[in-house]
């Protein structure tokens, strides 16, 4: 770089640079930074905060109540802008950045971009030691920020006012690369921020981006097709990595005009609708029976954009040992496990020469009809499981269920960890394409109400977010409800109170284990009792309800879309009941117990690894 300069401190130059940052789209440029969260205090008021403020009509800057949450909501408004927009979350020193770590590891095992901005310590370690600081004895370089490195796809501490130069350009291009994506840290040391350099004018030239869409090898293409043309018995597993290449609609059309079944992993629901006619529901653990029963037969599993985690193989128990797998991604190191076939590739354009490949081939109708029975008989099953009935408690399945009928076609609901990933991926019907955001990359408790509000920012006019969330997680994370108040994001809120960590407590004893320390009445308590999340939400500026039975679930859902604020409606949920499931989980069973349950399940563990399909 050359010529002109502007001289500038480097958090202004930091400001300015991220405001000339533009993301091309279908309907033209936007920026590509949309907004930042924000709690200041020492390491990022002085300095970073002025730089922002005099750019707050370029960048928008939210304040949150907790530096988790609130990048939380930035990896929420990421996932609904598929990976096309940014948003940024910045922390003082110390608990403010580590409040951040847990965030970090969501983006990353997600595959998400989300850029934090930390204050760091003193480059000259003049004051030494500050406020918050931890010295590492012998390594006087190293702070909390280095927590973050196993947590970032980058990394970066800046201690002299030129180094943004180089760096930011580079956390830009990991956060938009298809394969690398994921989260970016940057400390920021607060002495280093208050330095003025001269800057070149070219660092702050409008800069538009685009995201790249590499092309698969043309021989991985051909042995992928000479692989799926010799198949008797294929079948698609559909992921995220679908629905960040905005493959979508090309993944439904292949599968239809290849006869080829089609499931779904937990982040892949929602590629397609429910009644798609190739669609036989999702597979895995928290998958459905149909899906689960084809995947136990299929010779050619064709895995597009999936990481293929625990819960989409069953541990690799859910295939045949002999199961070939055709792995397309754009990351080489998803797209290489388990001796699969490797084509390295952006979703939407491998499917492209696939289907050019495969010409008029398709697998025999015979194979698609049973996967179409298999699906129809899940569904009877949901039918069955989500009518309400009389019974006091409602169950989970009832609770989806009658959200699910509900909920507007372009209605986005958003749940994480706990009993509802299961019971939303099994139960919740698709009816528009991108409305599902389940997060279980991580499955960290407390993103949901964090994801809403950040869903509520990115909605499109006409769509409300719709968060699921149970009583654990909302203890755990809630000061979102407050924050979308303050902030005139609205969303819908289902509180479900099973008494504790409901679904733990089913693993606990399904492992053999006693109810312990999970449902509250199984915990050393004074005495158990019910929060009132109906009166807690509106003391946070929220309207609230709470459902007695399903029919009061569905009547204040009809409330609900009309009120001008975040709602919220608590309703007590079966702690006990669950739409089953059948596929294999790999967990540590205890060798030696006192107890029979426990060596009983231990057994039926070495069952499990007995079947397990040997890979890398």
């Amino acid at each position: 770089m050359g010529g002109e300069t502007v001289r500038l401190t480097m958090a202004q130059a930091l400001v300015k640079y991220l405001c000339s940052q533009q993301i091309a789209g279908d309907n033209g440029d936007k920026p590509l930074f949309a907004g930042l969260f924000g709690i200041f205090g020492h390491g990022n008021v002085t300095c970073l905060a002025e730089a922002l403020y005099e750019q707050r009509h370029l960048l928008p800057v939210w304040r949150g109540q907790n530096e988790q949450s609130m990048a939380l909501a930035a990896i929420s408004y990421a996932k609904a802008r598929k990976r096309r927009q940014i948003m940024i979350a910045t922390s003082s020193i110390g608990p403010g950045a580590t409040n951040m770590v847990t965030a970090a590891a969501v983006a990353h095992s997600n595959r998400l971009p989300l850029l934090i901005l930390s204050g760091d310590v003193f480059a000259n370690r003049r004051p030494d030691p500050v406020l918050q600081q931890v010295e590492h004895f012998g390594n006087p370089s190293t702070s909390v920020n280095d927590a973050f490195r196993c947590v970032s796809r980058y990394w970066d501490r800046i201690t002299h006012p030129e180094q943004i130069i180089s760096s930011l350009p580079q956390a830009v291009a990991t956060m938009l690369d298809p394969a690398d994506c994921g989260p970016a840290f940057i400390g920021l040391c607060q002495d280093t921020q208050e330095i003025a350099f001269d800057y070149p004018e070219e660092f702050f030239a409008r800069t538009v981006h685009r995201i790249p869409r590499p092309r698969p090898d043309q021989d991985s293409v051909a042995r992928a097709v000479e692989r799926l043309c010799r198949a008797k018995r294929p079948m698609i597993i559909a992921g995220g990595g679908v629905r960040y290449s905005g493959a979508e609609k090309q993944v439904a059309a292949f599968a239809a005009a290849h006869n080829i079944p089609l499931t779904e992993t937990i982040a892949g629901k929602g590629n397609v609708t429910h009644d798609h006619p190739a669609h036989i529901g999702p597979v895995g653990v928290i998958g459905s029976a149909s899906a689960n029963a084809m995947a136990a037969e299929a010779d050619v599993i064709l895995a597009i954009g999936t990481r293929l985690q625990d819960f989409t193989t069953g541990s690799w128990t859910a295939f045949a040992h002999n199961a070939e797998i055709i792995a397309v991604n754009a990351a080489r190191w998803d797209a290489t496990k388990h001796r699969a076939l490797s084509v390295i590739g952006d979703a939407r354009e491998t499917l492209a020469e696939l289907d050019a490949g495969l010409g008029d081939w398709n697998a025999d109708p015979a194979w698609l009809a049973k996967g179409k029975r298999e699906f129809s008989e899940w569904n009877a099953l949901l039918d069955e499981r989500q009518k309400p009935t009389n019974a006091p408690i409602p169950t989970y399945a009832q609770v989806v269920g009658a959200v699910n009928r509900w909920a507007g076609e372009s209605d986005r609901m958003i749940t994480a960890a706990g009993g509802l990933p299961g019971e939303t991926t099994k139960g919740w019907r698709i009816k528009n394409p991108g409305t599902f955001d389940c997060e279980f990359g991580y499955s960290c408790m407390g993103y949901e109400l964090a994801g809403g509000w950040g869903a509520a920012m990115a909605a499109e006019e006409g769509s409300t977010p719709i968060v699921l969330v149970g009583d654990g997680s909302y203890l755990m994370m809630n000061s979102d409800i407050y924050s979308s108040v303050l902030s005139g994001h609205k969303m819908i809120v289902i509180v479900c109170d099973n008494g504790g960590f409901a679904i733990i407590n089913r693993l606990q004893n399904y492992k053999g284990g006693e109810s312990f320390n999970n449902l509250i009445a199984d915990c050393r308590v004074k005495e158990a009792f019910a929060v009132d999340f109906a009166k807690h939400a509106e003391s946070q500026g929220a309207l609230a309800r709470t459902a007695a039975s399903i029919a009061d679930l569905e009547a204040a859902l009809e409330w609900a879309r009309g009120t001008d604020r975040t709602t919220v409606i608590a309703i007590t949920t079966d702690a006990y009941s669950w739409v089953p499931g059948d596929a294999s989980w790999d967990l540590g069973v205890p060798e030696v117990s006192n107890r029979e349950q426990v060596l009983a399940a231990r057994a039926e563990q070495e069952e499990i690894r007995a079947r397990q399909r040997i890979g890398v």
